[in-house]
């Protein structure tokens, strides 16, 4: 099965290469791999007196923000310790390619036994953390090999994975290579005893901790606040074309009280222009389309004035909920919901479409009363003009966002002091 699996991987990896003679987003995955190898011994190379190095490995960009309270706090603790972060996907490490608390990143090389031999040759880390659900099973192989330890951080386990399935019992076995989970929930724990794993510790998501961190150190977007004024802003994040058409047919209304920020998941030049064109075309029912502007076109002169800003870069969306009442969050209609807990940590309420049966933070914001699935235009137009005409129970709404964030703090304390009762590093003195 070991073959089986190294094939695939070769396989994807050669699909990649192809799909780059015509994707910019797999040309960026192929070139950006160019010459990996080479880069990290160059990083290792740079002076320094390290006591080694630690290893955190993300998807892409929202398993970096999930892995980023760790990174920092395990920063804080171990001073002396080099870290180098990998991200899988272009989306994550374009846009945090200068992030400042870590000593060096790159992209995961592809999962090959060749690939991973050489990397953890290279790099001979201390400890690795892999965030959330990234199973590369050479990887984990060769670091077990090794005695390295790795640790999977803010763990979720569903039943959509390999390892429950009638082919599952190979995919089963590689996770004994991982030497500890840290899960998010207790229905992860009762998959993960499903699976005969004993070595774990309930710590809770790190989401938690970061989107409260963003919320207590808010930057401001002096145009943004310019914009909002008196009215309540209705903002979209992360959306795909049928979170928008229910957004559009709320601007439809022309609520005179309420203003709208866009910022759709995918921000290429085309994708920007077709949703600009839905919305400013004068057949649309929405009272003055030509009020909508780019955020790049942002100016001191046209702020107060527009209606409708479309968000056209990345990398500051959970800044902007500081500004929103109400957030739609896209992907409800997909594969499943993004990042809900960044709107709810600045109390916006908070609506996204049926596909979230798989996020506990929205099941959970749902039954509070806090979150709402809306299938229709209809749903959200109906929830959102009730909670307009009536403050008293907006701000009971607002709280119980908030509140829910607030409480779920504390699981990168728990990882971290986790690894030290474990006895894989020493005990800090700021434990």
């Amino acid at each position: 099965m070991s073959v089986i699996y190294t094939l695939s991987i070769l396989l994807y990896g050669f699909s990649i290469r192809v799909a780059a003679l015509f994707n910019p987003k797999a040309r960026k995955w192929v070139y950006g791999r160019l010459g990996n190898f080479r880069r990290l011994e160059e990083c290792l190379k740079r002076e320094g007196s390290w006591k080694g190095n630690v290893w955190f490995h993300c998807a892409s960009l929202g398993e970096f923000e999930q892995g980023r309270p760790v990174i920092e706090h395990f920063r804080e603790l171990y001073p002396d310790y080099r870290i180098i972060l990998t991200f899988f996907s272009p989306s994550g490490l374009e846009v945090r390619m200068n992030y400042p608390g870590a000593d060096g990143i790159f992209y995961l090389p592809l999962d090959t036994p060749w690939n991973a031999r050489r990397w953890i040759r290279l790099l001979k880390p201390r400890l690795v953390f892999f965030v959330k659900y990234e199973y590369w099973f050479n990887f984990l192989a060769e670091l077990n090999r090794k005695n390295i330890p790795v640790f999977i951080i803010s763990a979720i386990l569903h039943r959509n994975q390999p390892f429950f399935k009638w082919y599952g019992s190979w995919f089963r076995k590689q996770l004994r290579n991982v030497s500890w989970f840290f899960l998010q929930s207790e229905t992860s724990q009762k998959l993960a005893e499903e699976l005969g794993i004993k070595h774990f510790t309930i710590t809770g998501d790190t989401r938690f901790d970061r989107v409260w961190n963003i919320r207590q150190h808010r930057t401001p977007f002096p145009l943004i606040e310019q914009f909002a004024g008196d009215a309540r802003v209705f903002l979209g994040g992360s959306t795909w074309e049928p979170d928008e058409a229910l957004i559009l047919d709320l601007m439809k209304l022309n609520h005179p009280g309420l203003k709208f920020i866009i910022a759709p998941h995918e921000v290429h030049a085309s994708r920007i222009a077709e949703l600009e064109s839905r919305i400013s075309d004068p057949g649309s029912g929405i009272r003055d389309p030509g009020s909508v502007i780019l955020y790049s076109r942002l100016t001191a002169e046209t702020a107060s004035s527009a209606r409708v800003i479309i968000v056209d870069s990345i990398g500051f969306l959970a800044q902007l909920y500081q500004y929103a009442s109400f957030s739609m969050i896209g992907g409800g209609f997909g594969v499943g919901i993004h990042n809900i807990l960044e709107a709810a940590a600045f109390g916006n309420l908070v609506f996204f479409g049926p596909n979230y049966g798989k996020f506990t933070e929205a099941r959970e914001l749902i039954r509070l009363g806090g979150a709402f699935c809306v299938k229709q235009a209809s749903d959200l137009i109906r929830i959102t003009e009730e909670l307009i005409s009536e403050p008293d129970e907006y701000s009971r709404v607002s709280s119980v966002c908030q509140t829910y964030v607030e409480h779920g703090q504390g699981a990168t304390h728990r990882i971290l002091q986790g690894i030290q009762t474990l006895g894989f590093m020493a005990p800090s003195r700021m434990y």
